[in-house]
């Protein structure tokens, strides 16, 4: 397994399909009326195959170079995923997104992991600045980003389709120079 160690016990991984479409599905299957209201794609997952298939999407996304998922773990489990989404070439930018299972909250576990995506973005991709984009009512996800030193820029109104309809979307940006400065 290809993993980035970032402390001992939090590290991310290069997802393996048949190995972990299932824990990762079960953490979707636990975690899913906390997950629904805010990530649109967890109403169409529906059981380990379409886990399955997802993740063999974005290996081959991982392989073209259009966007990076991995698999958070922590002390060895399976406790979520953290990706890029996309890169832009036109800006050097790129898109952190992330979730989490329930039984792992409140470890600090999302905020190592942004801290240390924010490292592979800058270190090893090349880009120039990191965005974070979260419903401005979500506000789990809203405080990981300002934990991790994000630059709240401003808000987006209607931004978002979600499962209750269009929400008005915060906009996160932490820039290379600035990162370089605390690190």
């Amino acid at each position: 397994m290809f993993t980035y160690q970032i402390d001992d016990e939090v590290s991310l991984a290069i997802p393996r399909p048949k190995k972990d479409a299932t824990p990762l599905f079960s953490l979707v299957e636990e975690s899913r009326s906390d997950l629904a209201p805010w990530l649109p794609w967890v109403a169409g997952m529906q059981n380990v195959t379409d886990e399955e298939k997802f993740l063999r999407t974005v290996l081959e996304h991982f392989g073209k170079g259009t966007s990076v998922n991995l698999i958070i773990r922590y002390q060895k489990q399976v406790a979520g995923m953290i990706s890029f989404n996309r890169f832009l070439q036109m800006d050097h930018s790129t898109e952190i997104g992330y979730w989490l299972g329930n039984k792992f909250k409140d470890r600090n576990i999302m905020h190592r992991a942004v801290i240390a995506m924010c490292e592979l973005g800058f270190l090893e991709y090349d880009v120039h600045k990191i965005e974070i984009h979260a419903a401005i009512d979500n506000v789990a996800s809203n405080h990981v980003a300002q934990k991790a030193g994000f630059h709240l820029d401003g808000m987006v109104r209607a931004s978002e389709l979600l499962a209750d309809g269009f929400h008005d979307t915060n906009i996160w940006t932490l820039l290379k120079e600035e990162w370089e400065t605390d690190h």
